[in-house]
């Protein structure tokens, strides 16, 4: 199983690199995306058998522009992330907000271990882990928040990583 989520990163990975730009004409509900990341986090947290306190809010009838599979793939891998990392008891929100000056921030804040600011820059780099004896138990690939970046990167957002040991993480 991990060796078949390893292939498909490693195939996402080169398709994003390899194909066009998002059009402009390709739009899709925040609150389409949000659900389903919602529904995804219940349930591998159910799988986990971790117990977070999950809040997601989003403004309601906004749109998006872009790949609707790319957006859902970089969104749904920051809160798989976070419910990776948070210890059972611990809170994740998620918030989908409208800047004033018309763009739109999608964020996820977790009460997990926290990340030293050593590792920050290196996070999207593929294969990169913080505590690589985690690997196996947290079941990752290292390649997610190497997609993750090349999705916002397409459409013309940026990833900001906040995080402070002991206490938790933004992204």
């Amino acid at each position: 199983d991990r060796a078949r989520r390893l292939v498909e990163q490693l195939l996402t990975l080169s398709r994003l690199e390899g194909s066009p730009l998002p059009g402009p004409g390709e739009w899709t509900p925040v609150q389409a995306l949000m659900a389903q990341c919602e529904q995804e986090a219940r349930a591998l947290g159910g799988v986990l058998d971790r117990a977070h306190e999950l809040r997601f809010e989003a403004p309601p009838e906004r749109e998006i522009a872009g790949s609707q599979t790319e957006l859902l793939s970089a969104m749904s891998n920051l809160v798989t992330n976070a419910i990776r990392y948070t210890p059972a008891g611990g809170s994740i929100d998620v918030r989908w907000r409208s800047l004033p000056d018309g763009r739109a921030e999608f964020a996820v804040k977790d009460t997990g271990p926290g990340i030293a600011p050593e590792h920050i820059s290196r996070l999207t780099e593929r294969f990169y882990r913080v505590d690589r004896s985690r690997s196996r138990e947290t079941g990752g690939t290292g390649l997610g928040l190497a997609i993750v970046k090349h999705v916002v990167q397409r459409h013309g957002g940026e990833l900001k990583i906040d995080s402070v040991p002991g206490v938790g993480s933004t992204f």
